[in-house]
């Protein structure tokens, strides 16, 4: 996979899933943290080694976890915790009725005493290895018995730290608001009166710049409710944020995060790299990656690690920075990022744990003029993207409808004849069973107002994620396809393709059993969409499976200028008998 992203490239997400298990509970849920209580056993141990981790430089590394208890039980769990100390001496009450509980925070991460040790139960004796990464804090391990729905915290071990917890890490890349622009975002644990961030960054083997980054962050009282300002809270650190401007197109650049200490010392992250966007309009062979809803679990023989809702963040930039730090990384915001009753968004669900926007406005740069309202246009070569918030009002009449008939009507589809709307949830075409037995196949009011947009400006491609599988249809205009062919779409489409690009990872959404005539292929599987631009006539549309990278479903697009600006249903522009 890795090779395949350090061509030039730009990737989206669809959305930060806070899940793995679609539309579930969180995972961490399981976990009844407020019933803990302390049945400390003096013949039970625990420890974790090596105590000191990022000596050679790494922000990630693997720890061991011995433990033993004398009475053992199939549902003896580990939890993972930082910062070390989490003792009810930093606990609140959420409100005046009720008193403190024992454990004020979540485990970062938890697994079950026997899940590598199947003598454990008999011996009471076991061990489990651990990836830690540098997360601004110590860690220490506790072992817990009575499972997760009664929690007795048994025994407490050593603490685990990085030689430096405060260093630049996981780097972010995102295209600035202008073509020739890239933006750096990294978290960090240095503030603003500790350190001065920057960039260090040039051609690569020429002479290097520096460009500084501003710093933010958000405390409890930045977000909207439990359990993300409860049990769930773990301090963010700092987000600084770099921009580095007048890009040469196609080039390769190389760059690395500093930090100047107030004593004049500099600390600095790892060398990476980056290939500069092409110019919009540029006639050269361009890719992008799009995908939705992704899950976070680590591949076997690990199995998944629960985690908090705040520490979250941190595990995502991390697991995805090997590919984040290489090319532009851009988000659509979801339900899950967004929604909480009466904080403004558009559907007034639980959605997003308490937090309301904020961790993704500040952990991901993107070019919004507000990034409270997660929509913007982006230009990469010969593609316009048109990204929609699907969490805020899109209907005709709304902020977000201007800004969506503006990004759509002033592309120069000449110099940029790709027009893609991206979206994450489903605002065109899906037989999901969740849509389907509304009788919508799709969000309620979904294409009532923006589907005579996408009919006028020509959209080529629109894609969502949340519904979690694969599915494309037909061009189509108000339910009626609009072109026979499946494969190779040649000259005028009249209509738009909806694909649903929701597999990312997130637990699968079952189809309707109900085929709608317009679904062209449907995937129950986990899989990406790739777009390749070979030139202003040529387009490839790729759908491949995660599991072996083979391409399930495909399509080209092959016209010429003239084709676009071919009338077609309810997209002819007015005109006079006058000669």
């Amino acid at each position: 996979m890795r090779a395949f992203f350090i061509l030039p490239a730009i990737l989206w997400l669809l959305l930060c899933s806070q899940r793995v298990i679609s539309h579930g509970d969180h995972p961490l849920a399981r976990i009844s943290i407020q019933k803990t209580v302390a049945a400390i056993d003096n013949n039970a141990s625990i420890r974790a080694f090596p105590s000191t981790l990022g000596a050679n430089g790494l922000n990630q590394e693997w720890v061991t976890v011995e433990y033993s208890i004398s009475n053992p039980a199939i549902d003896d769990w580990i939890g993972v915790f930082s910062p070390a100390n989490f003792s009810a001496a930093a606990c609140s009450a959420e409100n005046r009725m009720v008193s403190p509980p024992l454990l004020c925070n979540a485990p970062i991460k938890y697994q079950y005493a026997n899940r590598t040790n199947p003598t454990y139960k008999n011996t009471g004796k076991g061990s489990l290895k651990l990836q830690l990464i540098n997360q601004r804090s110590d860690f220490s391990f506790a072992l817990f018995s009575g499972g997760v729905s009664n929690p007795k915290l048994v025994a407490l071990s050593n603490k685990v730290a990085f030689v430096n917890p405060n260093a630049p890490v996981y780097p972010r890349l995102a295209q600035g608001k202008t073509w020739d622009e890239m933006t750096v975002t990294w978290t960090s644990g240095y503030g603003i009166n500790d350190a001065e961030p920057f960039v260090e960054w040039g051609l690569k083997g020429d002479e290097q710049r520096r460009s500084p980054a501003g710093t933010l962050t958000f405390d409890r009282n930045s977000l909207c409710g439990a359990p993300a300002t409860t049990v769930g809270w773990r301090d963010p650190g700092f987000i600084h944020t770099s921009y580095l401007k007048e890009l040469w197109p196609n080039v390769l650049y190389t760059y690395k995060l500093g930090h100047r200490l107030h004593n004049g010392s500099y600390i600095w992250s790892q060398n990476y790299q980056f290939r500069a966007s092409p110019y919009p309009g540029q006639n050269s062979l361009q890719r992008v990656v799009i995908f939705g809803d992704m899950g976070k679990c680590r591949m076997k023989p690990m199995a998944p690690m629960n985690i908090t809702i705040s520490n979250k963040w941190d595990q995502f930039t991390s697991q995805i920075a090997p590919i984040s730090s290489l090319v532009p990384y851009m988000l659509a915001s979801g339900n899950h990022e967004r929604d909480w009753p009466g904080t403004g968004s558009f559907y007034g669900n639980l959605d997003s744990g308490g937090e309301c926007g904020v961790p993704v406005q500040n952990m991901f740069y993107v070019p919004a003029e507000n990034r409270a309202k997660f929509w913007y246009s982006t230009d990469y070569g010969m593609f316009r993207f048109c990204i929609a918030d699907t969490e805020h009002d899109w209907r005709e009449g709304s902020e977000q409808y201007n800004f969506i008939e503006h990004c759509l009507a002033s592309v120069d589809r000449q110099k940029q004849p790709w027009l893609i709307f991206l979206a994450h949830r489903v605002l065109g075409y899906s037989s999901a069973t969740f849509y389907a037995d509304d009788g919508s196949f799709a969000e309620p009011m979904g294409r009532e107002s923006l589907q005579k947009l996408w009919q006028k400006y020509k959209v080529d491609i629109a894609i969502y994620g949340h519904a979690h599988n694969y599915e494309r249809t037909c061009p189509i205009y108000q339910n009626i396809c609009t072109n026979n062919e499946k494969h190779f779409y040649k000259g005028i489409l009249n209509g738009t393709i909806h694909v649903v690009a929701g597999g990312a990872g997130a637990g699968l959404a079952e189809f309707s059993t109900f085929q709608p005539k317009w679904s062209i292929f449907r995937d129950y599987d986990y899989g990406f969409v790739k777009l390749t631009a070979f030139n202003h006539s040529n387009l490839l549309f790729e759908y491949k499976k995660s599991s072996n990278g083979s391409v399930y479903d495909s399509f080209r697009i092959s016209r010429d200028y003239k084709d676009i600006l071919a009338c077609t249903m309810d997209s002819c522009p007015s005109t006079t008998l006058a000669s």
